[in-house]
C-alpha cells in the first residue's frame, strides 16, 4: 500500500487497517507484519492523561488493556502524529457476532470495570464498542488504547447508548428470546437497535426495572429526543459511578435459559468405541507433531475435544463450531482452566463470517484472518457435502484457501452418523465415495498420510497444499 505524507513522498509498505478509520485520535497500521498504532496530536492531552495518571499502567497490570509500548518509528508519517505505539499482537481477531453468550457478557462486564477504573483516574470511556474488545485466549481484553478522555464533570457518559445497543440489548435477546438473535451484529454492526430490541423482547421485561429503564424508556427517550432539540443533561460523578453500577447488574442478572441444540452432547452420541476414540486422538496428536504448526483452526469442533490436542502443546488454537450451547461449554471450560491458546467461536462454516462495514473492509472475512498452518476438519465432511449439498471440490477448494495443511475424516456412507442423515432425504449423493472424495482433495492437497481407524470405517488423512 502507498500513502502520501504531507513532503508529498509515497510511503511505502504501509498497510493500514482499515476498521480504525472511524478514529480521529489515531490509526492502527502495519509495517512488515508488525502492528503499530499511532496517536495523533489532537489526543495528546488525552493520552498524556493516561499515561501520567496511572491508567494505562493499572488496566495492563490488571490484565484489562493489551499492552503496549511506544516505539520510535524508522519510517515517516504525518506531521498530524504524536506517539507511535506498538500493542501486543492478538492471535486471532474475533467478532461479537461469533461470540458465545458468556464471551458477550464477559466482554460486556470488562468494558464496565474499565470505566470503573477509568473514572477513578479523572477519565472515561468516550466509546463502548464490542469491537474494542478481542479475546485473547479465554481472556477479553481491551484492545483500544485510545478509547479513553479526561472526565468533564457533569457531562453524562456519551456512550451510554453504544453500550446498551453492543452489549446489552444483544445479551437480553438471547437470554429472554433466542441465542441465535446475536447473528443480527451481523446486519447491524453498530449495535442494535433499541426500537427493535424493545419490540422483539417479551412484556415482561418491561417490569424488570433495569432492562426497563435502560432498554425500553431508553428507546423511547431516543425516539422522543430525535425529533426535537437535544438537552443538556448534567449528570454527577456519583450519579455517573451509579449508572455504571446499574448497568452491570442489569448484565450480571442476564443468564440463559435451559435449552437443548442439536450437537451439543455429540460426543455422548458418537459410534466410536472407547478404543478406537482414543486411536483418533493418537493419529490426530501424531499428525501435529509431523506439521508442528503455528496455529490451528479446528473448523466443527463441537466443545474442542480435539482442539485441546493442539491448544495443550501451546498452538494457537481457534475452535469454531455452528452449536452455540456447545461454543457456551467450550468457552466456559476454556475460562475456568485459564486456557491460553484456545479461543471458541460460534462459525457457521455454509455461511461464514463475511467482510462488513464501509466498502465492506471494516470487519474482516475468515479468509482474510486465514491463512492458518493446519486446519482440523474432523467428522465435519459428510455435513457439509449432505446436510449443505456442497460437492468434495467445493469443500476443498475453500479449505485450501483456508489453511496450508490438512487433517481430515472421511466418513463413509454406511456410517451411523451418514445414515442418520440421510434419514429423512433421498441419496443424490452418487460421489460420496472414498475414491471421489479422494480424487477431488488430490486436485488442491498432496496426501502426506492415511490412517484407517480400527474398529471403524472411517479414514483420517494429513493433507499438505499444492
Amino acid at each position: 500500500m502507498k500513502r502520501v505524507n504531507e513532503k508529498n513522498k509515497p510511503e511505502e509498505d504501509l498497510e493500514e487497517i482499515s476498521s480504525s478509520f472511524r478514529d480521529p485520535s489515531g490509526h492502527l497500521f502495519k509495517k512488515d507484519g508488525v502492528l503499530f498504532r499511532s496517536v495523533l496530536k489532537s489526543y495528546s492531552r488525552h493520552y498524556d492523561l493516561a499515561k501520567e495518571s496511572g491508567l494505562y499502567e493499572s488496566l495492563i497490570k490488571d490484565g484489562l488493556l493489551i499492552s503496549h509500548e511506544e516505539v520510535s518509528a524508522d519510517f515517516e508519517l504525518s506531521s498530524a502524529t504524536y506517539k507511535i505505539l506498538k500493542p501486543k499482537m492478538i492471535s486471532f481477531i474475533s467478532y461479537p457476532y461469533e461470540w458465545s453468550f458468556s464471551q458477550l457478557k464477559d466482554a460486556a462486564l470488562l468494558t464496565l470495570e474499565i470505566q470503573k477504573h477509568a473514572l477513578r483516574k479523572g477519565m472515561t470511556l468516550k466509546d463502548a464498542s464490542a469491537y474494542n474488545i478481542s479475546f485473547d485466549g479465554a481472556r477479553p481484553v481491551f484492545i483500544d488504547t485510545l478509547s479513553f478522555e479526561k472526565y468533564e464533570e457533569g457531562l453524562p457518559w456519551v456512550a451510554y447508548r453504544q453500550f446498551c445497543q453492543h452489549f446489552l440489548a444483544p445479551l437480553a435477546l438471547m437470554s429472554y428470546k433466542d441465542l441465535r438473535l446475536s447473528f443480527l451484529f451481523r446486519l447491524f454492526i453498530d449495535g442494535l437497535p433499541l426500537d427493535l430490541a424493545s419490540s422483539l423482547l417479551p412484556r415482561r421485561t418491561m417490569f424488570n426495572l433495569r432492562l426497563a429503564s435502560h432498554i425500553h424508556l431508553h428507546a423511547k427517550g431516543q425516539k422522543k429526543y430525535s425529533e426535537e432539540a437535544p438537552r443538556r443533561v448534567k449528570v454527577s460523578r456519583i450519579g455517573l459511578q451509579a449508572l455504571v453500577g446499574s448497568l452491570q447488574k442489569s448484565v450480571e442478572k442476564l443468564a440463559l435459559k435451559r435449552q437443548k441444540t442439536e450437537w451439543q452432547d455429540y460426543y455422548d452420541r458418537t459410534n466410536y468405541s472407547p478404543e478406537s476414540f482414543a486411536e483418533k486422538k493418537e493419529i490426530v496428536s501424531e499428525f501435529l507433531r509431523l506439521v508442528s504448526p503455528r496455529s490451528v483452526w479446528d473448523l466443527g469442533a463441537n466443545t474442542g475435544l480435539f482442539s485441546r490436542i493442539a491448544s495443550s502443546r501451546g498452538i494457537p488454537t481457534t475452535s469454531f463450531d455452528i452449536d452455540p450451547i456447545a461454543v457456551e461449554q467450550n468457552y466456559l471450560q476454556s475460562k475456568k482452566r485459564g486456557e491460553e491458546n484456545l479461543l471458541p467461536l460460534v462459525l457457521d462454516l455454509a455461511n461464514p463470517s463475511p467482510s462488513l462495514g464501509w466498502a465492506g473492509e471494516e470487519r474482516m472475512s475468515l479468509e482474510k484472518r486465514g491463512p492458518t498452518d493446519v486446519l482440523l476438519a474432523l467428522a465435519l465432511v459428510h455435513h457439509l457435502s449432505i446436510s449443505n449439498n456442497l460437492p468434495f471440490q467445493k469443500i476443498a477448494e475453500y479449505f485450501s484457501r483456508l489453511g496450508g495443511n490438512l487433517i481430515i475424516e472421511f466418513v463413509p456412507k454406511s456410517d451411523s452418523q451418514v445414515r442418520r442423515l440421510l434419514r429423512t432425504r433421498k441419496d443424490i449423493f452418487t460421489d460420496y465415495d472414498e475414491e471421489s472424495f479422494e480424487k477431488e482433495f488430490g486436485e488442491y492437497y498432496q496426501i502426506q498420510s492415511k490412517e484407517r481407524i480400527s474398529g471403524s470405517e472411517r479414514i483420517l488423512y494429513l493433507m499438505r497444499k499444492k
